[in-house]
């Protein structure tokens, strides 16, 4: 059953925005995979709301590249026009791969990326990917326009950097986050389809021969947002890529993660995994398979 008020259908940003902003009860839904699950538990902050529909606005949809090569994604693009994207294939394939491990074809087909970095979850799978690429937010406001580094829009389990009124417009991933790097993602999960990640690990590694000029290591469910591993990563700078190095590369990712017991897997499971699928993940990324 499904406690809501109303719905509005906004046509334009200025139209969502001054209806969000004069309308205390106001929620965005896009695709509705989260808002709606939600609505329907009846979990805190989402019952009797005034939903405001944002997938009919234009500029909130579509993949571009802009006058200076960076990469734009339209807030409401699907996970299935991620996947599927000319751009994103050619450029970041890494992101593509996790938009295609979201769900299943249904919720592909109708949630959006925006939706999956705007609920706050560490376990988005599109959030780990964008955190390696250190994605930039777009948010559009009574107060105006502005931009925000992912890793400060993340706040907490459930919280982010969002104001009254505001909106996500873009995710921006700067060109020199993504040029001359090789990524890859690895969603661990109980099933290999329809699951919710027991741990996610993105890299982005940039090689000169056999050592490492930069590597960029972020998860999903090793803390309570997604995080990236900083220290292993200023280790890892000028190693060469050996069986050894790589071992402690994986050990290092130990100390800015903050793994914990659930039903889906044990802390000393998920540590397991941080060690290991950066290690497989970077072996993939540079041509050496599983």
């Amino acid at each position: 059953m499904y406690q809501i008020n109303g719905y509005f259908e906004a046509s334009t940003i200025k139209e969502a925005i001054d209806y969000l902003a004069g309308n205390e009860n106001s929620q965005v839904i896009a695709g509705g995979t989260d808002v709606l699950i939600k609505t329907r538990e009846r979990k805190s902050g989402y019952t009797d709301k005034d939903l405001v529909g944002i997938m009919r606005i234009p500029e909130l949809k579509g993949i571009n590249l802009d006058d200076d090569g960076n990469i734009l994604i339209g807030s409401t693009t699907t996970f299935t026009e991620v996947e599927e994207d000319e751009i994103i294939l050619r450029n970041i394939p890494s992101l593509s791969a996790a938009c295609g491990s979201v769900g299943g074809p249904q919720i592909r087909n109708i949630g959006t990326i925006g939706g999956n970095v705007a609920n706050g979850a560490t376990s988005a799978d599109s959030a780990s990917t964008l955190f390696a690429m250190d994605a930039v937010i777009c948010l559009e406001g009574p107060e105006g326009k502005r931009e925000m580094p992912i890793k400060e829009f993340y706040l907490g389990p459930g919280k982010v950097a969002m104001n009254k009124g505001e909106l996500m417009t873009q995710i921006k991933i700067l060109k020199e986050n993504f040029m001359c790097f090789k990524g890859h993602y690895i969603k661990f999960s109980q099933r290999k389809a329809m699951d919710i990640a027991t741990l996610g690990c993105s890299i982005m590694v940039k090689t000169t021969g056999n050592k490492i000029d930069e590597l960029k290591v972020a998860y999903g469910v090793a803390g309570p947002t997604p995080i990236r591993a900083t220290e292993a990563e200023a280790m890892a700078k000028g190693m060469e890529i050996t069986a050894e190095n790589l071992d402690l590369i994986g050990e290092k990712c130990l100390e800015n993660a903050s793994a914990r017991d659930s039903w889906r897997a044990s802390k000393a499971f998920r540590q397991q995994l941080i060690r290991e699928l950066p290690k497989r993940a970077i072996k993939i990324a540079l041509g050496g398979g599983e």
